[in-house]
């Protein structure tokens, strides 16, 4: 304990008992030690993960400015990093994130939850082209996952009447073509983005980030593209502390402390991160 000099903590946004109780520890431990407390924005984590080193790797952080695609249960967003500190969401869901729709799908097929690792492993069993679902037509940057949920779920109701069984007679071509539509959603915008900001490197972050439908489309769209692409390691894409650690760094070396009063945040303001 007395080698730490500073207590970096996530102060939101996310749920807000878990973060209460994050909160309420880091404050207790930082008036215990007598150092101060660094909040860190979640999504600032997921963001700069990208930047953690471990001893004797060869990981290339990117350099900025950068595209990070942030996709996870609650968030999908394309943010345009200039530095540590200023960052910018210029395009994100309107409603369901990836991950959600995944997750309400893999639920709807009785196959569990979280649905993310499940829908992943059948993929790679199943036929991407087998089924088609809906895309949506949203104009810039932004999102839509919410039609392609209504799609799956009344194509489905619709075949499971022919045939009771329908879902375990194709449970991998449905996870396949599921993966499919949204990793396509996905890189459509994440393209248009890259293409129209002249950025040619580009990240991916968060959660939905270790599914392999989506690390396979990036480093497709690196060779088409001539993208220079950043995968964060399995163990840096869901919610972990050294993210933490790294976005309190940055602000440690500007002395970008927060007081004891600081409050936990369950949201952020639109268009803000």
């Amino acid at each position: 304990m007395q080698q730490l000099s500073a207590i970096a903590f996530t102060r939101g946004p996310g749920l807000l008992g878990s973060l209460l109780v994050g909160v309420s520890f880091a404050k207790g431990l930082a008036a215990s030690l007598g150092i101060p407390m660094i909040d860190v924005n979640h999504l600032h984590g997921h963001v700069l993960a990208h930047f953690i080193h471990t001893e004797n790797d060869d990981y290339i952080s990117p350099e900025f400015p950068y595209l990070c695609l942030l996709v996870s249960g609650g968030n999908s967003q394309i943010v345009l990093v200039k530095s540590y500190k200023d960052m910018e969401i210029i395009g994100q869901t309107i409603d369901d994130a990836a991950g959600e729709a995944i997750d309400k799908c893999s639920k709807v097929m009785g196959l569990g939850y979280p649905g993310g690792p499940i829908i992943d492993k059948l993929a790679r069993q199943g036929n991407p082209d087998a089924f088609t679902f809906s895309k949506p037509n949203i104009p810039g940057y932004d999102y839509s996952f919410s039609g392609l949920k209504t799609s799956f779920l009344y194509n489905l109701r619709d075949w499971i009447k022919d045939d009771p069984d329908f879902i375990e007679h194709h449970k991998a071509d449905l996870a396949a073509s599921l993966e499919k539509t949204i990793v396509d959603i996905l890189m459509k915008k994440l393209r248009l983005a890259a293409k129209d900001l002249k950025i040619k490197q580009v990240a991916v972050a968060g959660g939905v980030s270790a599914n392999t439908g989506l690390r396979n489309a990036f480093h497709d769209y690196a060779r088409r593209y001539g993208w220079k692409i950043f995968i964060p390691r399995f163990s840096y894409t869901t919610d972990n502390a050294a993210m933490i650690a790294i976005a309190g760094y940055f602000k440690y070396l500007d002395k970008d402390f927060c007081p004891m009063s600081a409050p936990a945040y369950s949201r952020v303001a639109e268009n803000s991160l």
